[in-house]
């Protein structure tokens, strides 16, 4: 008699491109807007592979996105976050997955760093509001 052994989405090998996919799912689900993925593998001094970033419309919302993607990416991959940085009642809220920095801001916040200029040497990918 064999047994069948289910695989749990926590033992599904994610693969990054994987993870990156699930994330903007997650900023998605909660109406996270203006998406960009900035790939800086090819960058010879980075301080990660990708930077996912976008924001919200007020402090709730980009606490929102922020717990959506934690959870979402907990919940599927068995991931948690290396380190986080904001929280309430905050304009900017990193969630670090190593591989991958989640970066959700209040739009004034997002201009006044403007990564997607620092880091223009990056392939940038964007994605649709929805």
């Amino acid at each position: 008699m064999s047994s069948t052994k289910v695989q749990t989405s926590s033992q599904i090998n994610w693969t990054t491109e994987a993870l990156n996919d699930l994330i903007v799912d997650a900023i998605q689900d909660v109406k996270g807007k203006n998406i960009v993925k900035l790939d800086l593998r090819k960058l010879k001094e980075r301080p990660t592979d990708f930077f996912i970033i976008c924001e919200g419309d007020s402090i709730v919302q980009v606490r929102a996105i922020a717990d959506r993607v934690r959870s979402k990416v907990r919940d599927l991959t068995g991931r948690r976050p290396g380190h986080l940085e904001g929280g309430n009642n905050s304009i900017w809220v990193l969630v670090d997955y190593f591989d991958v920095v989640v970066h959700v801001f209040y739009p004034e916040t997002r201009a006044f760093y403007d990564l997607e200029t620092l880091w223009s040497d990056a392939d940038i990918t964007t994605y649709p509001d929805l």
